[in-house]
């Protein structure tokens, strides 16, 4: 009999978390985003607090206006208001470790949102879509729409490469995901990067910039003497639209129009870049539709306020420098003006007066 109890008392220290207690819906849950800046962290941050009030619970949302300090001191309020729960979409990836640790010794749980916080034992769960994918995504269709597999070195098409800021984790998978397809074609010659500038930290853009991204597009067009009538420009591979709508500036002041714009991508289905793209001025972006990643943000928050655990798919890819951290990842699609009003239109996502 005591052999028995000792092992069924071994078996109840292993899954502590099944017996996790219940936290009060009274506690407030800290919110914390980037910047309102852009128009993604506002609808992310608007549809969080949305979700979470609706599910009952009392919601304290912050946005750090893209500064570093302020992101830090915001969080830490929150932990002395007494959160219990974190989501953190953070404007550093790197900068959150300290703060975190007192989080973590007053067993806050944290979700990292949309990007991954590095070198942080504090983080529970990381909550995004498939990066990697939207990497992929974009190669794939600059594959197709430039007809790659078709090209040779004697034939090749002209392209540069701007992706996001060096702290945020994400253009690892962004960047790594788009270079894994077309890195290939890279090497054969049948892309021609005329700049040379095809490494990460040569394409990065700080903090996402759209006038950061303009100023080095510029720079490459003075450079290189690209222009609708000058030195070929068949593509701009961008990871995301603030990226892309600084390139699109640029490529209009040297000239391009409609008729002749190089082929651009992006990430975000920004109301900018849809409109751009009715325009013909950027060819399509990643739609990752924030409404459901805020849904899976709070059934995986109501998870852990209830002493259960959040539903993850994934394992194996995010370490964060401490380890594995658990992640459900939503699925990307991409949008362009063949396809746009299905997807954004009549989901509700937008409406139409928004796109003109």
């Amino acid at each position: 009999m005591k052999k028995i109890f000792a092992v069924m008392l071994v078996g109840l220290m292993l899954v502590p978390s099944v017996f996790a207690k219940k936290i009060s819906k009274k506690t407030p849950i800290g919110v914390s985003m980037p910047t309102k800046d852009l128009q993604r962290w506002n609808q992310d941050g608007a549809n969080m607090k949305a979700q979470l009030e609706k599910a009952g619970y009392k919601v304290d949302l912050q946005y750090a206006a893209n500064d570093i300090p302020t992101q830090v001191s915001q969080v830490e309020n929150m932990i002395t208001g007494g959160c219990k729960v974190l989501v953190i979409a953070a404007i550093d990836g790197s900068s959150l470790s300290n703060v975190l640790e007192t989080a973590r010794k007053k067993k806050v749980q944290v979700i990292a949102y949309d990007r991954l916080i590095m070198d942080s034992k504090a983080v529970s769960y990381y909550a995004t879509f498939d990066n990697y994918k939207v990497g992929t995504i974009q190669g794939d269709y600059l594959v197709d729409k430039l007809g790659l597999k078709s090209r040779s070195a004697s034939d090749p098409v002209y392209m540069e490469f701007f992706t996001g800021d060096p702290g945020d984790n994400n253009i690892n998978f962004f960047f790594g995901g788009a270079m894994d397809v077309l890195k290939p074609y890279l090497d054969k010659g049948v892309i021609v990067c005329r700049s040379g500038q095809t490494a990460k930290a040569q394409a990065a853009t700080l903090n996402w910039s759209t006038e950061e991204a303009q100023k080095r597009m510029e720079n490459l067009i003075t450079a290189n003497k690209y222009g609708p009538k000058a030195t070929k420009l068949d593509a701009v591979y961008c990871s995301n639209d603030s990226t892309a709508n600084g390139v699109t500036n640029a490529l209009i002041s040297a000239g391009y129009t409609a008729d002749n714009f190089p082929i651009i991508t992006g990430q975000d289905c920004d109301i900018i870049s849809v409109k751009n793209m009715l325009k013909g001025t950027q060819a399509m972006s990643i739609f990752k539709d924030t409404r459901t990643l805020a849904a899976k943000v709070v059934e995986m928050v109501d998870a852990i306020m209830n002493g259960k655990k959040p539903e993850v798919n994934d394992t194996k890819t995010y370490n964060n420098g401490t380890g594995i951290i658990p992640s459900f990842l939503c699925e990307p699609v991409y949008g362009s003006k063949d396809n746009y009003k299905a997807l954004l239109i009549e989901s509700g996502y937008y409406t139409e007066a928004q796109l003109k």
